[in-house]
């Protein structure tokens, strides 16, 4: 067996096993499984959701890879707005999505040395610490308040992928004292040119202080952090683009650990939700990686925004009491 054949096995055996495990322990307890975990009553059986969930995750996977996304930022309003699920489960579950993702991708992009330390280090533990804050916000917050909060923050999660303009290598003229005093500079080779790029940042202070922002709205929504980490990282603080996106991917380990925690001592992250979600995402991204060379990524790209415009507006019109 090879192990391509090897992995898909595994993982869908872990998926059937949750499915059974979840079974046995209703039938020890007595106790009917809810179909839609804090929601409203769906009328389908228990069992139908993580399949669903699984389907549609695997679509996402591959959307999220063609649209140069974070998975989490299409899992959280969509499930969100269109699963009989409750807010705090999908949050919890959106959190780990990110976090498979990240820890999945971070050793080989630091092996390749285009994931930077000295970077990560001291975002991480600005965002990280803000991520725990926007969790214990989200958590005590009505379901109400989350989606119309949530809506409003996708769609202007919106307006900065459209008006967002990347920079392969940022002109930074000279590091500023932080990042001096910090060490945060550094050489990374070129696969494509073959070439040594000696890079270095500025407005250290200023990205420092943005990340505050970006990991309270990760630990709030569930979103993750990857949609605003490279534009802050790349155009912001000047680090080249391939460094901003490898690095971003490597913050979410830590970012989203935090947060994820939070949700987890709530007990508010359930296998029967996150099980299918992570294979779902996992193997859609895996599809998403061999569809992205022969897919036009300008394509993709607006049906990714038309599709979290909708998602946003529905959470806004949701949290606000006029789409049920």
């Amino acid at each position: 067996m090879s192990k391509k054949r090897a992995l898909l096995f595994t993982i869908a055996l872990i998926f059937l096993m949750t499915i059974f495990a979840v079974s046995m322990v209703q039938a020890a307890t007595g106790e009917s499984s809810p179909a839609n975990p804090g929601g409203s009553d769906s009328g389908l059986v228990w069992w139908a959701w993580p399949i669903i969930l699984f389907v549609v995750t695997f679509a996402l996977g591959i959307l999220a890879v063609l649209g140069g996304v974070g998975g989490a930022v299409l899992y959280t309003p969509i499930i969100g707005g269109f699963f009989p699920f409750g807010m705090d489960f999908v949050r919890g579950a959106g959190l780990l999505v990110a976090l498979a993702g990240s820890l999945a991708a971070g050793p080989g992009l630091l092996k390749r040395g285009f994931a930077d330390l000295r970077l990560a280090i001291p975002v991480a533990l600005i965002a990280s610490t803000a991520a725990i804050g926007g969790a214990m916000v989200g958590l005590a917050l009505s379901d109400a308040i989350i989606q119309t909060s949530m809506g409003i923050a996708i769609l202007a999660i919106v307006v900065v992928m459209f008006l967002a303009r990347k920079s392969e290598y940022p002109d930074v003229q000279k590091a500023d004292k932080l990042s001096s005093v910090l060490r945060i500079s550094g050489i990374y080779h070129e696969p494509t040119s073959g070439k040594d790029i000696d890079w270095k940042i500025h407005r250290t202070i200023h990205g420092l202080v943005l990340f505050v922002g970006i990991g309270f709205m990760a630990g709030m929504f569930g979103l993750g952090a990857g949609w605003a980490n490279v534009p802050v990282l790349n155009l912001v603080m000047g680090a080249p683009l391939k460094i901003s996106v490898a690095t971003s991917k490597f913050l979410l380990a830590t970012t989203d650990t935090s947060a994820a925690w939070m949700y987890m001592n709530a007990g508010d992250v359930i296998p029967m939700i996150v099980v299918p979600s992570i294979v779902g995402i996992m193997l859609g991204s895996l599809m998403g990686v061999r569809i992205l060379e022969k897919t036009k990524p300008s394509a993709v790209r607006v049906l990714v925004l038309v599709m979290l415009s909708f998602a946003g507006l529905r959470a806004l019109l949701k949290g606000l009491g006029i789409w049920k």
